[in-house]
């Protein structure tokens, strides 16, 4: 049975504090580490995919960077970000999406994306979102999923694991891979959750 995942990307988002869910990061250390290595200008055009209410967004206003896009399928997490920026956020721009149906309006210099791609298991949600990002993206891509000694499932939902050369294969089309990490993310519940973070510049 397909799940209602709008439905339940809302709920989560309605129902639990951030200390509540196990992505929450007080400082996303990796994801700001490798936007800067892309060695773009503050002006670069960055999209954050399933931000949600992440503050990944807080650290890049504050180090200048003025074209920032959030994406989430969730509106309740965007209105919780919403909120803790208060006048703040009319300098970065919401997005409500599921990723499979984004239409774009414009490219992005960077797209990142921590912990979204991995919840896209079937061969017709990701090939839809490898698509995305070979037309809309025209520099870097930062992808950060679960690794094959990651968790299998998160909030209740299935995932696909993933090694390097597997992440690797799905945009070597138009991308070239810059480099991967592995990390473990350490929950507020205490508990490792395995990620591989990659970085792949556009092949021009």
């Amino acid at each position: 049975m397909e799940v209602n995942k709008k439905q339940h990307w809302e709920t989560v988002y309605e129902t639990k504090q951030p200390n509540e869910v196990s992505w929450t990061q007080e400082n996303p250390k990796t994801s700001l580490n490798f936007i800067r290595e892309t060695r773009l200008g503050k002006s670069a055009k960055i999209i954050d995919v399933g931000g949600g209410d992440s503050k990944l967004v807080d650290y890049l206003l504050n180090e200048g960077y003025e074209n920032i896009t959030v994406l989430d399928i969730s509106a309740n997490a965007l209105e919780r970000a919403k909120k803790r920026f208060g006048k703040n956020a009319e300098k970065v721009n919401w997005i409500v999406s599921d990723i499979t149906e984004f239409k774009p309006e414009t490219t992005y210099d960077i797209w990142h994306d921590r912990a979204t791609f991995h919840f896209l298991t079937t061969p017709e949600q990701v090939k839809t979102y490898v698509e995305i990002t070979e037309k809309w993206v025209t520099s870097f891509l930062i992808i950060g999923a679960f690794s094959e000694n990651g968790p299998k499932k998160c909030s209740g939902l299935d995932i696909k694991q993933y090694s390097e050369m597997e992440l690797e294969n799905q945009f070597s089309n138009r991308f070239k891979k810059v480099k991967c990490i592995i990390e473990d993310h350490v929950t507020p519940f205490e508990t490792m959750q395995n990620f591989i973070f990659c970085a792949f510049e556009k092949i021009k």
